[in-house]
């Protein structure tokens, strides 16, 4: 099949990521939300309008009810997703009828999203060609790798997913509902306890990523935090106001690693090396130590600084010492695109271009195409 250079969208619970197979990095990249008026006279000029999508929608936010159509790496609102989709294509300047468009997914997508979105690709986008590969298959590749496990965690979701041969094991993943956003809100709570204020989501969320690290044995970290100022860093807030994080710094992230200390109710919820470990021990004996030799950090809540070697520590830990056995963590220097990387380098591969689901292949067997061509 020859086609034009094709798009690839890596759709995330939190922002998606645009751009064109053979590239090293997406084009476009903003928050995956739309902006619906509150109020009957803006509704009547929003009728007339665009709607507001991504950071604009943001930026107007107090005259607006924002709505984000991706929970959990699953998407739960169609019409607000088109509407993304449609303001995608139109920032990265081509038309989806003209391009092969390949599509992110979570490894636990429902079969009738699968379907929805390849109904929606072909009647309402009129693409001549598409593809729904797993998110962490693809964060794989962009380590240049076949065989692995993948410790996803990004804004709403962590997961780990063995892969084989290029295959999701998907019987064999681990799930979590707890990510970044949740890193947030329990800084927010953290903070406040102490009288600091950080009014605004997308403050806290900066405040976190600028400023948190992963600590690699917390009891010890906590007990020489209060004796050691050499720990405090201070964020400047726009009106000139600083705030001082101390040992905040790595009791956000910790949850990580200790969900029960963001909510009770997650007091039987595993940590990510947990995640990990689980999934690698419901994995054929035979392909266990590929696994744990080939463990790849992937999404935005893998960035922080310490992590590689936290997950590192945990899981050699649980699976205790073995000769044959060697427990390694890859982690690129951005996790975050690995997924759209490793999409950029699929759909660039000449092995791969009679993978496509054809409009042909479309018309013929409908929607559940994709069940059959895209495993």
């Amino acid at each position: 099949m020859s086609l034009a250079k094709a798009v690839v969208l890596d759709n995330g619970s939190d922002t998606i990521k645009a751009g064109f197979a053979k590239d090293e990095s997406p084009q476009v990249e903003f928050t995956s939300v739309v902006g619906h008026p509150k109020y009957a006279k803006l509704q009547e000029q929003a009728d007339r309008e665009d709607p507001l999508v991504g950071n604009g929608a943001l930026d107007k936010r107090g005259d607006l009810d924002l709505t984000y159509p991706v929970k959990n790496s699953i998407i739960t609102n169609w019409e607000d997703m088109e509407t993304i989709w449609h303001y995608t294509f139109a920032q990265l300047g081509v038309s989806p009828e003209e391009r092969p468009v390949l599509l992110t997914e979570a490894p636990f997508n429902p079969q009738v999203n699968r379907e929805k979105t390849t109904e929606i690709m072909f009647e309402t986008f009129h693409t001549p060609a598409m593809y729904l590969a797993p998110a962490p298959v693809l964060s794989l590749y962009a380590s240049g790798r076949k065989d692995g496990i993948v410790l996803q965690s990004g804004f709403g979701v962590s997961y780990a997913v063995p892969i084989s041969e290029g295959f999701a094991l998907r019987q064999n993943v681990s799930s979590l509902d707890l990510a970044g956003t949740n890193l947030t809100d329990y800084l927010t709570k953290i903070l406040g306890e102490r009288g600091k204020t950080l009014t605004e989501h997308r403050l806290a969320r900066d405040v976190k990523e600028r400023l948190c690290y992963v600590a690699q044995d917390f009891e010890k970290e906590m007990s020489t935090a209060a004796s050691d100022p050499s720990l405090q860093r201070s964020y400047e807030l726009s009106d000139g106001q600083f705030v001082t994080l101390g040992d905040e710094r790595f009791r956000c992230p910790e949850v990580l690693f200790q969900p029960s200390m963001a909510d009770n109710s997650l007091a039987l919820s595993p940590g990510i090396h947990q995640l990990v470990f689980e999934s690698i021990v419901k994995c054929n004996e035979d392909i266990r130590n590929e696994m744990y030799a080939n463990i790849v950090l992937s999404g935005g809540s893998t960035m922080f600084k310490g992590i590689a070697e936290r997950v590192q520590k945990e899981i050699t830990g649980l699976a205790g010492a073995s000769p044959t056995r060697k427990v390694k963590i890859i982690a690129p220097p951005e996790p975050k695109y690995s997924a759209w990387i490793g999409g950029s380098i699929l759909a660039s591969l000449s092995d791969f271009q009679s993978m496509w689901i054809s409009k042909q292949e479309y018309d013929e067997e409908g929607p559940a195409v994709v069940n059959r061509k895209c495993l």
